[in-house]
């Protein structure tokens, strides 16, 4: 057994020896390399989509809630649970999606939300709907806002798309709580049953927050109205994230007419709001959810209108603007989403990997060539530096003896260079040009003698 272990350390340093330091460096820069590509795919295999979503909706029985239930049913048929977490409403969506220490990752937020702070780390993962704020009132019929003043209004939950807009529209017509108005932020059904009863004098309604039987029960009922904006135009122009609807004459009902005129409309855009660090794979997800929601005809709506890549208050998301120019990707397309995610981890490892690769098995024999070569060539300077000392005459003894030291140095440290074999004809070549050097000084030195 010695004797074996004996003759692999001799097999050992013979190949040491005949490698010199190619070796160790080899050895440094595969570790080096291996290293790089652990981290590498360390890094894009722990970046796998998550399998679960939180999503803020809106109160129960509300559009935003039962929007995000249908979200919920189609992301688990690619295998991702979406939590649907109640709200307040918009506000209080954003106020979730802004705390860093709420686990809300995506919600529903109606445009006029952002002046909250701690939204710059939000995206816009493109607009779904538009929200209208219908008022609805009794008494005689009004064509300005400004004729609300002094009455009972019921402006939806604080919170909500509603209040806030509702809050923003009576601050722009100079009404506010103490000048005689009175604001109530009533859950909207028991609003309405209040109007109906003649407890309130008006209603702001969206029909996110709104059944849409009791906005009907409104529109049928002969005491109360729905106010048009006839300055509609103007408020877009001073609210720019407001649009401007009409609610054609008869859309409720043809029978009965209702309503007996087009109405003038003011609505934001609801927008599906994520955090920047949102994974791309489901930004995809979400889109194609929201295709499928939110895509059909409806009122205020053509079919594909949404969703769609309007900027208002918060930056498109780079994913949601690639999926808008060009679709979901291939592999999302063909394969199931834990199949596609997987074989895009593994591209992203690989492809960067074999660029860096290809090209550094091609140049690294020419390196390794050049370090070889470079190694023999320098010396070839040294005995040119020797010629060109000893001049071209006779050179005396002590002359003689310093240049032929200088060579004899020269040869002992060549004769200890470890070369590959391949590489041998260039090492003895040198050699034998040491020879040559020497043989010509000791010929000027013995004529002398």
């Amino acid at each position: 057994m010695s004797g074996a272990r004996d003759s692999f350390k001799d097999a050992m340093r013979t190949r040491v020896a005949v490698m010199g330091k190619g070796l160790p460096i080899s050895i440094g820069l595969l570790l080096a390399i291996s290293l790089v590509v652990g981290v590498v795919a360390f890094a894009f295999l722990n970046s796998a989509p998550p399998t679960t979503l939180t999503m803020a909706s809106g109160p129960d029985g509300s559009a935003f809630r039962l929007s995000a239930e249908q979200y919920r049913k189609i992301l688990a048929r690619e295998g991702v649970t979406l939590k649907v977490l109640p709200s307040q409403g918009s506000r209080d969506n954003l106020a979730r999606l802004s705390d860093p220490k709420s686990k809300v990752d995506v919600g529903f937020v109606v445009g006029g939300e952002s002046a909250a702070s701690g939204v710059s780390h939000l995206v816009s993962l493109g607009s779904l709907s538009y929200q209208p704020l219908m008022i609805f009132y009794r008494g005689k019929p009004k064509a300005l806002l400004s004729e609300f003043k002094g009455e009972r209004l019921d402006i939806g939950l604080e919170g909500s798309g509603a209040s806030a807009l509702a809050q923003t529209l009576l601050d722009a017509n100079g009404i506010k709580a103490g000048d005689g108005t009175q604001v109530g932020h009533r859950d909207p059904q028991a609003s309405i049953k209040a109007l109906l009863a003649g407890k309130i004098d008006a209603v702001f309604a969206m029909s996110d927050a709104t059944p849409t039987a009791l906005l009907r029960e409104l529109l049928h009922d002969e005491n109360i109205h729905l106010f048009g904006f006839v300055q509609a135009e103007g408020y877009t122009h001073r609210i720019t994230y407001l649009s401007r609807l009409t609610l054609p004459r008869g859309a409720i009902d043809f029978g009965e007419d209702i309503p007996a005129e087009d109405v003038s409309l003011i609505a934001p855009t609801v927008e599906l709001v994520a955090r920047d660090s949102l994974h791309p794979a489901l930004s995809d997800l979400l889109l194609e959810a929201a295709r499928e929601v939110h895509g059909r005809a409806g009122l205020f709506k053509k079919a594909g209108q949404f969703p769609a890549p309007l900027e208002h208050e918060f930056a498109i998301s780079a994913d949601a603007t690639r999926y808008y120019a060009s679709g979901r990707s291939f592999l999302y397309r063909t394969f199931p989403f834990w199949i596609a995610s997987l074989i895009e981890r593994v591209i992203a490892v690989v492809v960067p990997i074999t660029i860096i690769l290809v090209p550094g098995f091609k140049i690294a024999p020419a390196i390794f060539r050049w370090r070889v070569v470079s190694r023999i060539y320098r010396w070839y300077a040294v005995l040119q530096h020797i010629e060109h000392d000893s001049g071209t005459g006779p050179l005396d003894d002590a002359r003689c003896g310093e240049l032929l030291h200088r060579l004899a140095h020269v040869e002992a440290t060549v004769s200890r260079l470890q070369i590959p074999p391949a590489y041998g004809d260039l090492l003895y070549g040198l050699r034998s040009h040491i020879a040559v050097v020497r043989a010509g000084l000791l010929e000027r030195c013995v004529k002398k003698n």
